[in-house]
């Protein structure tokens, strides 16, 4: 017989202030965002994707992102008081009795004492993160680690004002 298709589904919730600041140190760039667009295939592997959370601190989220994310993964873009931890934790726990799968896309410790409850709970639990800016202790926790690489992101240039051009 043929390998039998086990639909599993995934959650992914993204820390965005953690994951851009990696990208932005990686690439030297201010201007580098995560291509979900090869990304979220990659996390996926064929698996169903049940919603993709994006939580962000600050105010400066930019619409068309958001919009984009909606369109393509019916995801949603959180705007977070202070630090995405605890939206994202209680976003998760509430999460793990109706997926199989969370993708957490952070590199920060914080999130040990989450990966561990989740496990608990028997959720599969997966990092996506920059290697080198993410805790050890960390992917040693976790079921999976899913570096995020250059290939993850793309510069984009932001559009220059026309010139005056003098007579």
């Amino acid at each position: 017989m043929g390998s039998i298709q086990i639909n599993q589904s995934v959650a992914i919730l993204c820390d965005g202030n953690n994951i851009e600041r990696s990208i932005h140190e990686l690439s030297k760039s201010k201007n580098t965002m995560i291509n979900f667009d090869t990304l979220i295939p990659k996390l996926l592997n064929d698996r169903g994707l049940n919603r993709l959370l994006y939580f962000r601190e600050g105010k400066s989220i930019s619409t068309k992102f958001a919009e984009r994310l909606h369109e393509n993964y019916y995801g949603s873009v959180i705007a977070c008081h202070k630090s995405a931890d605890i939206p994202l934790s209680i976003k998760a726990t509430q999460l793990a009795s109706k997926v199989d799968t969370i993708i957490i896309m952070s590199g920060d410790a914080d999130f040990v004492d989450l990966v561990t409850h989740l496990k608990g709970e028997g959720v599969r639990v997966e990092i996506a993160a920059v290697r080198n800016t993410t805790a050890k202790i960390l992917i040693e926790e976790a079921d999976y680690f899913h570096e995020i690489t250059k290939e993850d992101w793309f510069v984009y240039k932001a559009p220059r004002k026309p010139r005056m051009k003098r007579s």
